[in-house]
């Protein structure tokens, strides 16, 4: 007799009476490779043994044929979407996206494989972003574990960036930095991607239809047990009182028309003018286009239109 199911999260996934957990999206995989179309080589490495993870590193191919070898690149750290739950560092989606930000952008990237919920609830994908942003940092003496990033990173050109849940990541982890400091790492900016934030009261063109909103709580207390309602600074930056010391000098938030998400895109830069930081923020909108759109259609106009805005933020 199948096992019935407890709560469905669809298009995410569905847990079951049993205890099983049934992914229902971004569970293909594909391996680090020397990519043929860029020329970008990447390796996976052990960014923790305990808790266990990884984390896929990206080099362009113009440092695999010894060139520009005295310029170091600025580095991105960048974290998957998928909220929280779905998607790894090693999805196709993600693999030939950052494939393509590397040699374009001409950086070098960190993907993380954090863990995800619900068999670890954040704030786990948190903590273990921050351990390998730690541990990027341990290499500014240029003598840290591994060799991609001692020779070709500047650690005083460190960018985040992510889509969707990983936006959010993004986010807080510029507030830690902000907070904490990281010595011999320097974050100039921050890319949120369709950014998953919310609150309880609808900002914009949000909806307000009371279900699907209830279903967005339900759902973050399924990521996050300890989850404390819609305005939590979790996924609320306007409720954040730390909000004005993020840290990174600029900020570049991407917006879809036709996304949900939308409205807390420009909320984010309202709030964070509001909030005392001293950076500057700047939110682009595509028309026509929804959620994540740019991964899943990368070579439609918009998202070649985006990329191009990605890069030159990240090379300006």
């Amino acid at each position: 007799m199948a096992s019935e199911i407890s709560q469905d999260f669809s298009p995410f996934l569905r847990i079951y009476k049993d205890g099983r957990i049934e992914r229902l999206a971004g569970t293909a995989t594909v391996p680090a490779s020397l990519d043929d179309e860029t020329g970008v080589a990447s390796k996976d490495i052990q960014a923790s043994f305990d808790p266990a993870f990884s984390a896929r590193l990206y080099l362009p191919a113009a440092r695999l044929d010894g060139e520009e070898k005295k310029k170091k690149l600025p580095l991105l750290v960048y974290f998957h979407g998928g909220g929280f739950c779905i998607e790894t560092a090693s999805s196709p989606t993600y693999h030939n996206y950052l494939n393509a930000v590397a040699s374009k952008a001409g950086v070098v990237v960190v993907s993380i494989d954090y863990r995800r919920a619900p068999e670890d609830p954040l704030p786990a994908a948190y903590d273990d972003c921050w351990s390998v942003l730690k541990c990027v940092a341990s290499h500014a003496t240029g003598k840290g574990p591994e060799e991609w990033i001692n020779e070709h990173a500047d650690l005083k050109r460190v960018f985040l960036a992510g889509d969707s849940a990983g936006a959010n990541i993004a986010h807080h982890m510029g507030l830690r930095i902000g907070s904490d400091k990281l010595d011999g790492l320097a974050v100039v900016g921050i890319v949120l991607a369709h950014p998953f934030f919310w609150g309880s009261e609808p900002v914009g063109t949000e909806t307000t239809d009371a279900g699907r909103r209830a279903w967005t709580v339900k759902f973050m207390e399924m990521v996050c047990p300890t989850f404390g309602g819609a305005d939590d600074p979790m996924i609320n930056p306007g409720a954040d009182p730390r909000l004005g010391g993020l840290g990174c000098e600029k900020v570049l938030v991407f917006v879809a028309e036709k996304d949900g998400l939308r409205s807390r895109g420009w909320y984010y830069e309202e709030v964070l003018k509001k909030s005392g930081w001293g950076g500057r923020v700047e939110v682009v909108e595509t028309k026509g286009e929804d959620h994540v759109f740019h991964l899943m259609n990368p070579s439609c106009e918009n998202a070649v239109d985006l990329m191009k805005r990605l890069v030159k933020f990240l090379n300006e």
